[in-house]
């Protein structure tokens, strides 16, 4: 009876032990699917990470759908004119690398000054003897001014410089990096109301950072970066440059630089004057062609 009672108690011994060893291998099996499900968790969200910011476009430039929504201004189509020669001058703005070419003879005074920029409207493309340039005939229909991803008429960007726009254009193959630093510093101008003459005569209530971004159309750039204002030129090998913030706040919409300060930049129906991808107004252009 004593050897049957010392069998019963060891047996129940073992299978307690059992039960405890069965346990704890269910318990490690849980810990295991668990770590095995946070670990997959991590991967998922790591690649999600790395595809947002791989994907995403770069900061301050323009979203695929903002530039699929642009609409390039329009190129004019009449008789092609040839832009005289334009004398270079000392500049006084008094920022290092400045350019600058004769503007005597602003609109309104009615006399020929040879060598000095022109301001007459035409119809057609315009040969321009400064790359990109600063002035010279234009048409007479100006652009909606912003940020594009494409390169932009010389012929309606030239208008909007006459009145008070500054143009930042870049060679093709500028790296994305940079493109993306020229946009950011676009945007982060501050909007100037518009008072002056709009495209339908009437008061507006209208405002725009009065700069054009574009690319050129060709290499042919004197430098990676070019800010132009009317009759002035800075020519840049980096969006960071400190100077393009002096340049802007020395041309842009400035009364002393502007040959017909405070007129709008923008007002124009878009398939005319084109759609920014970013940038632009503060409130839409209308929809439509000048006739």
């Amino acid at each position: 009876m004593a050897s049957s009672n010392k069998q019963r108690i060891a047996d129940q011994r073992r299978e307690k032990l059992e039960r405890i060893r069965l346990e704890q291998r269910r318990r490690e099996r849980r810990r295991w699917m668990l770590a095995w499900a946070i670990g997959l968790v991590v991967v998922a969200v790591v690649a999600v990470v790395i595809v947002v910011l791989v994907t995403r476009p770069q900061t301050g430039s323009p979203t695929e759908a903002d530039a699929g929504q642009q609409i390039i201004p329009s190129a004019p189509s009449g008789a092609p004119t040839v832009q005289e020669p334009v004398t270079t001058v000392s500049d006084a703005s008094g920022i290092p690398g400045v350019l600058a070419w004769d503007t005597t003879g602003w609109p309104g005074d009615g006399a020929a000054h040879p060598g000095a920029l022109e301001h007459q409207h035409v119809t057609g493309p315009v040969t321009y003897n400064i790359t990109p340039p600063v002035g010279g005939p234009h048409d007479g229909i100006w652009m909606n001014a912003g940020v594009y991803t494409k390169p932009i008429p010389s012929e309606r960007a030239v208008h909007n410089m006459e009145h008070g726009a500054v143009w930042i254009t870049y060679q093709p193959d500028l790296p994305a990096s940079e493109v993306a630093a020229l946009t950011a510093f676009v945007t982060k101008q501050s909007l100037i109301a518009e008072t002056g003459e709009t495209a339908s005569g009437a008061t507006t209530t209208n405002s725009n950072r009065y700069i054009d971004l574009s690319p050129w159309a060709t290499s042919g750039l004197p430098s990676p970066i070019v800010i132009s204002a009317w009759g002035h030129q800075l020519r840049l090998s980096s969006a960071t440059d400190p100077r393009m913030q002096k340049f802007v706040d020395t041309f842009r919409h400035s009364p002393t630089y502007s040959p017909e300060y405070g007129a709008a930049v923008d007002g124009i129906p878009i398939q005319t004057g084109g759609r920014p991808a970013l940038g632009g107004s503060s409130q839409p252009n209308p929809p439509g062609a000048v006739r």
